[in-house]
Parts: structure tokens; sequence; C-alpha cells
């Protein structure tokens, strides 16, 4: 009998301060949700410091009364691997290791507040007569000592090429070496993984196979940059990776703004402006022409400029599940991923969809 994959999902964050809203909590409960990917921060080569800088760092989390268990994630641009000699990217490790600890030990300070209050202050504490307070202070501080910054993975999520891979490689060994309890799990991109003699495989525990982004948004004669079943065979071709894989699958969606054949912008929020009759004209089963001058986000765009909405339909998802089941080791310990955590995109598919998808596996 075949080994399923963890049954419980597992979905990639990638945010700058997350609290988790009371609709996110209902989805939590709802999917039994108990791990998450949470994106610390990132990093970004300084041309005027000529150094790499950890940059974008996430400000604020807060789980409120759900605890799911926490992988950091780290984005490191090619830029950094290639320009940084092996005594700058040892300093990075440390750096990384540091800012990670340092993020860590804010959430475990906010946990312990939330800890130390409900304690304190327990539920209809206000309808007991004769209620006493325990001292706060000393029920945080006994609260805060209970939580260690103890991560079972860390990911680092960079998109190496055949140039920068030696020293990505020798970056990953050190990063390994600040967290020698902790899984090192890396992105693994489509490409790296067809061509894995060329792209190498990663010094690390785990890879996580990115299956979305296969082909680039601003290309005008692109169908739907996220990814289709039939890219995503083309890439997933064979099945001796010589490293245990987790699977990320893309679970939204956005629109791609054009003048003539020039790019103009990705745009996230785009239901409202497809749905005015006005100032749109469907054209396409997934193209619209504006038939006004709008701002959108931060993106302005004229009379006559093109938007193709890009998403993947419920069958194409059930296809690309199929392709990776076809060639790709599936067990017990194999994660599987949805990107990305949003009320948005969780509604767009809908709950039961969802769990559906997970259920393939």
């Amino acid at each position: 009998m075949r080994k399923r994959a963890r049954r419980y999902p597992f979905l990639l964050l990638l945010e700058n301060r997350y609290v988790l809203s009371k609709g996110r909590r209902f989805f939590n409960k709802k999917m039994d949700i108990s791990h998450m990917y949470v994106r610390f921060f990132d990093v970004d080569y300084n041309p005027y410091t000529k150094e790499s800088l950890p940059v974008a760092t996430i400000q604020d989390i807060s789980f409120n009364k759900s605890n799911p268990e926490i992988t950091p994630s780290v984005f490191i641009t090619n830029e950094v691997v290639l320009k940084s000699d092996t005594k700058q990217l040892d300093s990075l490790a440390v750096r990384m290791a540091r800012r990670i600890e340092q993020i860590a030990k804010k959430m475990n300070d906010r946990k312990a507040e939330s800890n130390a209050y409900n304690i304190v202050y327990p539920k209809d504490y206000y309808k007991q007569k004769d209620f006493k307070a325990l001292n706060y202070d000393s029920v945080k501080k006994a609260e805060s000592a209970k939580l260690k910054v103890d991560f079972k993975e860390i990911l680092i999520d960079c998109d190496w090429t055949e140039r920068s891979q030696k020293n990505y490689f020798y970056l990953l060994k050190q990063v390994k070496k600040q967290f020698p309890s902790s899984k090192l799990v890396a992105t693994i991109r489509l490409w790296q993984y067809k061509y894995a003699t060329k792209a190498g495989i990663p010094p690390v525990d785990k890879g996580l196979l990115m299956c979305y982004n296969i082909t680039k948004p601003d290309d005008f004669q692109t169908k739907n940059s996220i990814g289709t079943s039939e890219e995503l065979a083309q890439y997933i071709t064979h099945s001796d990776y010589k490293l245990k894989l987790d699977i990320a699958l893309p679970l939204y969606s956005w629109g791609v703004a054009f003048r003539g054949n020039q790019f103009k912008g990705i745009l996230s929020d785009y239901d409202r402006l497809i749905k005015d009759s006005i100032k749109v004209k469907k054209t396409s089963e997934d193209k619209y022409v504006l038939q006004d001058d709008v701002l959108v986000g931060q993106t302005y765009l004229r009379n006559g400029d093109e938007i193709r909405i890009e998403k993947i339909s419920d069958n194409e998802i059930d296809k690309m599940i199929s392709i990776i089941k076809n060639k790709i080791q599936i067990d017990n310990q194999t994660k599987v991923t949805f990107f990305s955590f949003d009320k948005k995109y969780i509604n767009d598919y809908g709950t039961e969809n969802i769990s559906n998808f997970y259920a393939r596996f």
C-alpha cells in the first residue's frame, strides 16, 4: 500500500507582517493547519556598500490562539551569491542566523505575552467573586523561559544558476553550521530539477520543488505565466533527482497589464476592475481591454491597455498533481504546500476544493 503525503496542509506565507485574523483562524481550524513557512526576510546586494544585507524583514508575527509549527524562509537574490567571496559568505551566514534568532525571539515574546494574559485573566475571570489576579510580569517571565528558538527546518529560497552554484552551495553549508540541529531545506526551481546535472544538487537535507512561475509574466505571448500542466510535464521528465522533495503548488492569481506588447505591471487586486463593464471590455475568456484611464494600486493604466488574467483552474491543478505523482516519490514524510495563505485565494478556490487537492496526495 502506497504511503500518503501528510494530510494536514502546509501553506507558504510570504508577507512582511503577519497577524492571524479571524478569517484565517477559521480556515486554520477548518483545514487543520499545523505548519507554515513564514518569510522572515530577504537578502539583497547593496551596490554602494558592495555587501549583502538583510532587507524586508517581517515586522510582526502574531498567531493569537493558533500555534502552528513555523519554518523560517529567507529569500536570497542570485546577485548576492555571484558577487560575494567566501569570507563575505561566511559573514552572511552568521548574520542570517542572528537575524532569524532575533525574529524568533520577538515571536516568542509575543507568544509569552499572550500565554501570560490568558493565565492571569482566564475566561470569565470577572464573574468570579473573589478573583485575584497573578502578577503578570512574573507569569510572562515564566512563560518566556519555556519558549526556545528551536526550528525543525530552515528554508532558503534562491534561484541559483550554473555560475552562482559554487558560491550558493558554499553558503548553504555555512548556514547549516549555524543550525546544526535543524534540517536545511532549499527551494528547487523546475529548470533546476530538469537539468540537475547542470544546476547541481544543493547540499541540504531536503528540497521544496516550486511547481509554478514557469514562464515570465512580461511576455505578451505567454498564456499563463503561473503555469500549465502541459508546461509542467515538460520539466518533470524524470524520477531520479538525488534529493528528497516536498512539493509546492500555486493557489493564487493575478492580472498582467500590457500597453501594446509592452509589459506595464502585475495587478493583484483586479477583481473589482474586471467587473466594471463601463471601464473594461471582455475580449476573451481571460483578457480585458480598458475603456478608460484607471489607477489600480500603484499601477496607472490607460484606455486601450490590455489585462490578461492568470489563474490555474481546478482541472489544471488536478492534472499537475497527476504529473507530480507519476514522477516524484510521495510518502508520509512529504509536505505538500500551496502558495499562498491569502483570504482572497482561499475564497476563490474554496476550502472544499483545497481539501480535495490535498486528498489527491
